[in-house]
């Protein structure tokens, strides 16, 4: 791959994604929220759905957590903390390699039941079936990196990816030039994990956006009823007219002194 191309689709590609995605996120939050659904199929298949669903979201969430602190934490934090980069390299293998199984048997089970349902394909927009079809080669492919990483357990390898993710949120221009040399699989993970960032607006993936994550920051409260709430009061009665003639009342009579 020569330096144009590398440094087209490793230096500039990412800010082109990063942009894509954090304002189609922000212009679709501010005026289309309530798009950010899909065709409920929660009735069908539901045991299927329960398994796919909690092993994809479980995986998703180890495997982006694992991404955000090994790529992003300098390098210096791990030398301070005593952490190798050869055991920073096998506990990405191990943990990653778990958490990526637990993903694609998940994601496996959620496109099997929308693609041989014919009811669930039916009620399915294409982008639902695009995005799972999407993050199912994203996983794949991450897992076939594991066996690559395997001929260089001294976490070399692993360092230049590092350097270059915090060299593109620190903006620095030289950034793409530490992957211009790695293996094309990992240069293909890394194009369709951007890719991902760049149509996250547009799917149903924003709907991440929405987790109630402050909920646990809140503070407590319980709702009381008091025994005066909850009382009945009685009906009121309604008031009867009677249907005989009122008589008006006799004028008295005037005890006048005669004249």
């Amino acid at each position: 791959m020569s330096d144009t191309i590398n440094h087209a689709l490793f230096g500039w590609y990412p800010y082109f994604c990063l942009t894509i995605f954090l304002l189609g996120s922000l212009i679709r939050f501010d005026r289309e929220q309530y798009t950010w659904k899909t065709g409920s199929s929660q009735l069908l298949r539901r045991r299927q759905l329960r398994w796919g669903s909690n092993l994809f979201h479980v995986g998703i969430l180890a495997i982006f957590g694992g991404h955000f602190v090994g790529l992003l934490t300098p390098i210096w934090v791990f030398d301070a903390l005593g952490v190798s980069h050869s055991f920073k390299q096998g506990l990405a293998i191990t943990v990653g390699g778990i958490a990526g199984v637990a993903c694609f048997i998940g994601i496996a089970l959620l496109a099997h039941r929308r693609l041989f349902d014919a009811r669930i394909r039916n009620t399915s927009a294409p982008g639902d079936i695009a995005i799972l079809l999407l993050l199912w080669l994203q996983l794949t492919l991450g897992l076939s990196t594991i066996f690559v990483s395997l001929g260089h357990m001294d976490g070399h390898e692993m360092v230049k990816f590092m350097n270059w993710a915090q060299g593109i949120l620190t903006l620095q221009p030289a950034a793409a030039a530490y992957v211009a040399d790695v293996n094309p699989i990992f240069k293909a993970h890394l194009l369709l994990g951007m890719t991902i960032f760049l149509v996250f607006p547009f799917t149903r993936l924003v709907h991440v956006w929405s987790a109630p994550v402050w909920y646990l920051g809140r503070p407590g409260y319980q709702v009381v009823r008091t025994r005066f709430a909850t009382r009945r009061s009685p009906a009121p009665v309604p008031a009867v007219r009677s249907s005989a003639p009122t008589r008006r009342p006799a004028a008295a009579p005037s005890h006048q002194p005669a004249e």
